[in-house]
């Protein structure tokens, strides 16, 4: 018995009452258990063995380090984007979060006290994320801090936000620590959560208790949202909460039950489905920008980048812009090159070889962004984004290659530390 499901009994030879009649067609033997048996081949895979371990990883980590990479870098104007000092005040964001009913906790409390530690909190939510501590927990507080502070000023930002917005909040329902994280370290020990995990769990749940029913949350944690048809942010957050605090009890008192086996393929099935949208969401992104870029007369006569180039709001290495800005057939090509790659690439998913060429072309692109327009943190969550479709065998390769330099460097250390003084 396989969760609950009783096993078919092996069929026999037929018997004399199921032989065809004579002057009666015989039916294809086979037909209908082989698509019978394809069907439990396919349906024990999708709730037995989680896909992509290695890429949700390579996920978790990029989009953690994009939003670090954001924090750090906005840490001395973060009351001016998101606190007491923004121009864009309490009252106005309120007016707007009425209408559409985003979630964030900022204003729940005025001055500048709630706003430092929801941003401090963010950093560290952003660093458990990328090391994968306690990840089922650090991954929700990662998507109420980046909600929290992207609806507070939605003048903030670019088009990474918005990938990153989406993203973390599918990245909470994927198994992302299977692998390359501190949680897979932690198993491969043999400890169980232990004693912290259970009091970082009694904690949430306190907060969240206090934010429910203390009268400060306004409307962002009703059960029904208000501007909207559809659930609010409560019945999510309360039911990531139970079902932790379930996975916990029923894995220390049975371990090896069928009730432990029920969760654990209701926990891949919603890992695959949530890393089958996030390959969605990725696709929807190229396929729209370069269906729109085509529509566009700048990138149908070749000369999008040229314009860019020579603003001084994307120009960190003027010296670089002005070079690339002078070559006018490399910046035709590289237009033009662009829309190619974005229409296809929905198309090349069809086939490995290709989609994986014109993988390396996007994240070697959205480098060149990175480095001549000055837009870091938007390349950075993009090659997250793309690393969803990278091949499992260079992921591997690459792994093994930085484990073999923190080890060198671990040892050096250690040979470091050996010596007399």
């Amino acid at each position: 018995m396989l969760l609950g499901i009783p096993r078919q009994p092996v069929a026999g030879p037929p018997s004399p009452a199921a032989a065809p009649r004579p002057g009666e067609p015989a039916t294809a033997p086979g037909r209908g258990s082989a698509a019978a048996a394809a069907f439990a081949r396919a349906f024990a895979a999708f709730t037995g063995r989680a896909f992509g371990p290695y890429q949700a990883a390579v996920v978790r980590i990029g989009f953690g380090l994009a939003w670090l990479a954001f924090l750090l870098r906005e840490w001395p104007e973060r009351r001016v984007l998101y606190g007491d000092r923004s121009p864009w005040s309490l009252d106005l964001a309120g007016q707007l979060l009425a209408d559409n009913g985003a979630f964030t906790v900022l204003p729940w409390f005025a001055g500048r006290l709630w706003c430092e530690l929801v941003y401090h909190l963010a950093v560290l939510a952003a660093l458990l994320v990328v090391l994968g501590w306690r990840t089922r927990a650090s991954g929700v507080l990662f998507m109420v801090t980046v909600l929290s502070l992207q609806n507070r000023n939605v003048f903030v930002g670019d088009g990474g936000d918005n990938v990153l917005h989406v993203m973390a909040v599918y990245l909470v329902l994927t198994r992302c620590a299977s692998v390359w994280s501190l949680d897979a370290r932690r198993r491969r020990a043999g400890a169980g959560e232990g004693r912290a995990g259970v009091v970082l769990w009694a904690v949430l749940g306190a907060a969240l208790t206090a934010a429910q029913f203390g009268g400060f949350s306004g409307g962002t944690l009703d059960w029904v949202s208000a501007a909207r048809p559809y659930p609010g942010f409560a019945p999510l957050l309360w039911g990531l909460w139970a079902v932790a605090g379930a996975w916990y009890a029923v894995n220390r008192r049975r371990p090896g039950g069928e009730l432990r086996a029920v969760l654990d393929a209701l926990a891949t099935m919603l890992h695959n489905c949530a890393l089958l949208v996030i390959a969605t969401e990725v696709v929807l992104i190229y396929s729209t920008a370069g269906w729109y870029k085509v529509q566009g007369s700048r990138w149908q006569d070749g000369t999008a980048l040229y314009y860019p180039l020579h603003l001084d709001y994307f120009a960190p290495w003027p010296w670089l812009s002005g070079l690339l800005g002078a070559a006018l057939v490399p910046v035709f090509l590289i237009t033009y090159g662009t829309v190619a790659v974005q229409v296809a690439f929905p198309f090349t998913l069809f086939n490995r070889r290709v989609k994986n060429v014109l993988l390396a072309v996007m994240m070697v692109e959205h480098a060149g962004i990175a480095v001549v327009l000055g837009l870091p943190v938007f390349s950075l969550a993009m090659i997250a984004a793309d690393a969803v479709f990278l091949p499992t065998a260079a992921l591997l390769w690459a792994g093994s290659r930085a484990g073999a330099l923190l080890d060198a460097l671990s040892g050096r250390v250690r040979a470091g530390r050996s010596l007399p003084s």
